[in-house]
């Protein structure tokens, strides 16, 4: 399990090239171990939130319940049609086979039965970077180079949770200036399950998720990975949110219901959001060009333009759901202070202008035996259509296929779309994905996949219509429980501009690139864990912009079930001969905490991450990083360039359980 989230979380961060700071799949994952989910008693909703089950595999357990009865124990899965070895072992630190307990109904249990507990952090890059001097002239940040985060949160199993945090960020000021109110940004949640028909109840901040994500998706979703299955986006409607990212969510009331076969979802929202605004003083007009999704309010005209802009939105859902099939009709509408009027650019003459969006479509989920259907098809305002197909099938106990078609034109737009395309967001787009999952024994895996896509009008640095691929092979080895190998080679092949071009039109030319990485795990004994990896990476091999890259690393982990202490250490090597070699790495971190940084140039960087539990109630983590780059005078640019050789990193949590 572990290994597959951390392939997907470097993927999502090449392709964005931004790191999440959505923490909420952690925070879930840690609240089913405290509180694992019954699989003789959990629905399908439930069963979802997991991320690790297919619908596939999730309808053919509850039929296989409803034929048979309650599950006895946990190797029974193994008979489950579509079930196999690997995703048993996913599923075993979150799950449970017991007689199904009622639920507790009462509205004081469920307020005074829960966990109260806060979170505190504090982090800080330790070199002083440009922003922060103070002598020299020009911009430069406003507030001091410490990053707090505090969060309080009450949870009542899977059923109650409400709270609220705050976050500043580095070099955003603290009780003065701007943000005399102390933190920068305040977050507050209630998020109630199963009260009567009522399915979910929030108030505050939440997301919103509908369909394939063509026109609304804002919790955290995967694009390509060695997981082939995992192409169908799954999650409840509505999710609470109390992470500290400043952008992707809702703030108002959201409601679910459920009838019988019926389930309808409202919601209503009204927030302010940062925004690019622009004044033409000619006109007496105003308008903004972009969503400031960055959350940073550290100079001037970063608090200039703060919350300019204010968003009013509402939508909803109406699903019909049978055992093995479901029907949803979904909407969502935007209403902007302020109009958007994107740069006139020929790649946005599709883009969305004006004060108003909206945004409708269809989905469906069919399950026939070994093969489940799913897909979503969409309009927008000006009737532009987008379309999401795919299928899962288990075609043996050994082998399953899945297979996505995506066709979106180039005037297809959504505010907050985010489905399985090659783009980040769904646009202009037409595509098919295929990949196959084999595994000839226990303790063998291999993970294909191939996508052919091609975007029909141009893109920014794409000055005509282009296309792409992209395959992936992965070969997995676990002979036991103490030994896990993975070697992936993926080709990647998309086109762009031809740089450096002196001719007076821009010309498309091929950028391929491949990587092969090798990544070996070994448990010495209970406590110690060693883990490794080798990556290689070839841009435009055998184009005038060649570019190699390299990185290697090792683990030492520490963990003793009888010790209330834990640790693990990074020692790492990367070199790159420029930018587009980059790699990415996923880095162990702070509770509900992780890094990917992105690494290209010459260096060593290494990290020590230390928890002690000082008592039942309260635990600590600390996390020591560094990166060192010989031979060099300056890292970064503009206010975040660092005058030395090395950035250094310091990061000291707490969490406290009140009761």
């Amino acid at each position: 399990m572990q290994q597959i989230t951390e392939q997907k979380m470097e993927n999502l961060a090449d392709a964005d090239q931004a790191e999440t700071e959505d923490d909420s799949y952690l925070q879930e994952l840690d609240q089913f171990r405290k509180n694992p989910v019954n699989l003789n008693s959990a629905g399908e909703n439930e069963l979802r939130e997991l991320k690790i089950l297919t619908d596939l595999q999730i309808v053919n357990l509850l039929s296989y319940r409803k034929l048979l009865g309650k599950l006895v124990s946990i190797y029974e899965l193994q008979s489950v049609p579509s079930w196999d070895i690997f995703t048993i072992r996913k599923l075993l630190p979150f799950v449970t086979i017991s007689s199904p307990v009622p639920v507790v109904q009462s509205i004081r249990a469920r307020l005074q039965g829960g966990d109260h507990n806060v979170l505190l952090r504090y982090s800080q890059v330790i070199e002083r970077s440009a922003g922060f001097d103070r002598s020299a002239p020009g911009t430069r940040y406003l507030g001091s180079a410490q990053r707090f985060f505090f969060r309080y949160r009450y949870s009542y199993r899977n059923m109650l949770q409400y709270g609220f945090l705050g976050d500043k960020d580095a070099g955003e000021q603290f009780f003065r200036g701007a943000q005399n109110l102390g933190f920068d940004f305040y977050s507050f949640h209630f998020f109630a399950r199963k009260i009567g028909t009522v399915q979910s109840l929030a108030l505050g901040d939440f997301t919103v998720n509908m369909g394939q994500g063509l026109i609304q998706w804002q919790s955290l979703a995967y694009g390509k990975s060695a997981d082939v299955m995992g192409v169908k986006r799954q999650s409840a409607i509505l999710k609470p949110y109390n992470s500290a990212g400043e952008y992707n969510f809702h703030r108002g009331a959201g409601i679910t219901i459920r009838k019988k076969k019926f389930e309808i979802t409202a919601f209503v929202s009204m927030r302010k959001i940062s925004a690019n605004f622009v004044a033409d003083t000619i006109d007496n007009y105003g308008f903004f060009t972009s969503f400031l999704m960055s959350g940073y309010n550290r100079t001037l005209s970063e608090i200039q333009d703060r919350n300019n802009l204010t968003q009013t939105s509402f939508g909803g859902n109406l699903t019909y759901r049978n055992d093995s099939w479901h029907v949803g009709i979904n909407g969502i509408y935007y209403h902007f202070s302020i109009p958007l009027q994107k740069r006139a650019e020929l790649y946005n003459i599709y883009a969305i202008n004006g004060n108003n969006w909206g945004n409708l479509s269809i989905d469906y989920g069919y399950t026939y035996r070994n093969f489940h259907f799913f897909g979503e098809a969409a309009v927008d305002k000006n009737l532009n259509k987008a379309m999401v197909n795919g299928m899962l099938i288990s075609a043996d106990r050994r082998v399953d296929l899945s297979i996505v078609h995506r066709s979106i034109s180039p005037g297809y737009q959504s505010i907050n779309g985010n489905a399985f395309t090659e783009n980040t967001y769904p646009t202009d787009e037409n595509g098919l994905y295929a990949g196959i999952s084999i595994r000839p024994t226990s303790y063998i895996r291999l993970d294909a996949y191939g996508d052919l896509y091609r975007f029909p009008w141009l893109k920014y640095l794409a000055d005509a219509p282009s296309y792409g691929k992209d395959f992936l092979a992965q070969f997995t080895f676990i002979p036991g429980k103490q030994v896990e190998l993975y070697t992936r080679f993926r080709v990647k092949t998309r086109q762009g501009n031809q740089p450096d071009n002196t001719t007076v039109t821009n010309f498309l030319v091929f950028f391929p690139k491949q990587s092969l990485r090798t990544q070996i795990s070994y448990k010495v004994n209970s406590v110690v864990t060693l883990r490794s990896r080798v990556e290689l990476l070839w841009y435009d091999k055998r184009g005038p912009g060649k570019e190699n890259g390299f990185l290697t690393f090792f683990d030492f982990i520490w963990k003793s079930l009888l010790k209330p202490i834990t640790a693990n250490i990074r020692l790492q090597y990367f070199e790159t001969e420029g930018y587009n070699s980059r790699l990415y790495a996923y880095e162990n971190d702070v509770l509900y905490s992780y890094s990917i940084p992105l690494f290209y140039g010459k260096g060593y960087r290494y990290y020590i991450n230390f928890n002690y539990d000082i008592s039942k109630r309260t635990s600590i983590w600390m996390r020591w990083a560094q990166t060192i780059y010989p031979g060099v005078s300056s890292i970064g640019t503009g206010l975040d360039k660092i005058y030395r050789d090395r950035k250094s990193e310091i990061k000291i949590e707490s969490r406290i359980f009140l009761n």
